[in-house]
């Protein structure tokens, strides 16, 4: 199954595993389910939210990647320049970090919910982090 639930503070989407686009970002965020983290607004990126992922170790280097992800696709950065994390768009986005524009694995697409992305990004940006969870929709 390539479909995925996801639950952001009081916000509830469904999105689609990129298998074709991004394999080996898919199988490695497939092995991370469930997934239970912080969302906090980004800071250099513009209207986005990330989960950052610290020093965390993938076997996938880039694929299927850009630097200016549509609202409600989500990005895998490997790490390297900076820490890997997990950034998901709610509107523009030049993907950067303090060391300048980064690219990220385009791997997950909102297919569901995203009419409440906005206001999900603004909850970030106005109160602080939400908790996030993801799990495959057949482990609900």
């Amino acid at each position: 199954m390539n479909q995925v639930h996801i639950v952001a503070g009081p916000f509830t989407f469904a999105a689609r595993l990129e298998d074709e686009l991004a394999p080996k970002t898919s199988a490695a965020f497939r092995q991370m389910l469930p997934l239970q983290q912080k969302l906090i607004h980004v800071r250099w990126s513009g209207e986005a939210c990330w989960i950052p992922l610290g020093d965390l170790t993938v076997n996938f280097g880039l694929e299927n990647a850009t630097s200016y992800p549509a609202p409600g696709q989500l990005l895998f950065y490997p790490g390297g320049y900076s820490e890997t994390e997990i950034l998901l768009a709610y509107g523009g986005v030049r993907f950067a970090s303090k060391l300048g524009q980064l690219s990220g694995n385009h791997f997950l697409t909102i297919i569901k919910g995203g009419e409440n992305l906005a206001q999900l990004g603004r909850t970030t940006l106005w109160n602080g982090a939400v908790d996030i969870s993801f799990s495959l929709s057949d482990d609900r």
